[in-house]
């Protein structure tokens, strides 16, 4: 019989991923609403003595896959794993973030399990006891809620920066079980040889609190210097739409919009960025919006919290400025 929630706790080189805290914070809510009890799934190589970490959390089991196979994400062997875990415990709701690997592994348990998905949910909650997940639908512009009503476990994936991480109570700890790989390396069919790691200092868009994106209105690739130097002194991370990649600007793995990344920054400063359809979809769920655009008419003004019609590369030096001059006096 199905019980409990079971998230699947993504970490990178042994750190939990910030939505893996966002998941556990909201399965712990979840539990509590259904009576019932949290655990959490760890799977990579090196990881045993991290699962202990998330009792803080509220998971109060972890269960722990190590082995040197699963150095990396790999479909198939984080698959088998986790599907494992999930017959030993019979969950009612597994989740996971939406990043590149909740993205793959969802769907691939969904299909192991016969089971449904629910992708990208912006909300979760309970209703006759059953989950129901809040996601967006044909590019932001209607919010759908849905339910699997007739096959466990009830899958869904979260977006990153929607869900509140609780406050870690230290005083808490979990169970944390040991569950062998049983895999050989023979029936990974997928396997990542090498991983090629990007300079050094920038910060995850997925993860980031402020984000500054560029769009047609860049000009050029070197212009956008003029955006790095606005999150050198935010903190922030530089995004970019559609059209400055597909000028090759900026590389893939900063664009932001429904083919490129999900953000849900607390800040988002979109500069030059006209406001299609496809780039709203990847950034509407951003606490604060903030558009500098010369066109009074541009479709992104009307998404913003706050707007500045003007020219960009007149506006953005005097934002840097500003902002260097609020945080000296802090």
């Amino acid at each position: 019989m199905a019980n409990g929630v079971l998230v699947f706790a993504e970490q990178r080189e042994g750190k939990f991923r910030k939505v893996a805290l966002e998941a556990v914070s909201e399965g712990k809510r979840l539990a509590d609403k259904i009576g019932a009890e949290l655990s959490a799934a760890v799977i990579g190589s090196g990881v045993e003595n991290i699962g202990g970490l998330l009792g803080a959390y509220g998971a109060a089991k972890v269960y722990v896959v190590d082995d040197a196979a699963l150095d990396n994400y790999a479909p198939d062997g984080y698959a088998k794993a986790l599907t494992r875990i999930v017959k030993d415990t019979e969950p009612t709701i597994l989740l996971m973030g939406c990043t590149s690997t909740g993205r793959d592994l969802g769907a691939k348990m969904a299909a192991r399990l016969a089971t449904g998905l629910a992708a990208d949910c912006t909300a979760l909650d309970i209703k006759d006891g059953k989950l129901v997940a809040t996601r967006p639908m044909y590019a932001g512009k209607v919010m759908a809620e849905v339910t699997c009503p007739d096959s466990m476990p009830q899958i869904a994936t979260i977006r990153p920066n929607v869900f509140s991480v609780e406050e870690p109570d230290k005083t808490k700890s979990a169970e944390v079980i040991k569950v062998a790989a049983e895999m050989s390396p023979d029936e990974l069919r997928t396997r990542v040889r090498e991983v090629i790691k990007a300079a050094g200092g920038a910060v995850d868009l997925t993860e980031a609190q402020i984000i500054v994106s560029g769009g047609r209105g860049m000009g050029g690739a070197e212009q956008f210097k003029v955006l790095e130097e606005l999150a050198a002194v935010l903190g922030a991370a530089v995004g970019a739409s559609r059209s400055a990649v597909d000028a090759g600007w900026r590389d893939h793995q900063f664009q932001v919009g429904q083919t490129g990344k999900t953000v849900s920054p607390v800040l988002y400063i979109a500069c030059g960025i006209s406001g299609a359809i496809q780039h709203l979809a990847g950034m509407k769920t951003s606490k604060v919006i903030v558009a500098v655009n010369k066109d009074p008419e541009a479709p992104i003004f009307k998404v913003a919290d706050y707007g500045i019609v003007g020219d960009l590369f007149e506006v953005v030096p005097i934002l840097s400025e500003e902002a260097k001059k609020l945080l000296a006096e802090q």
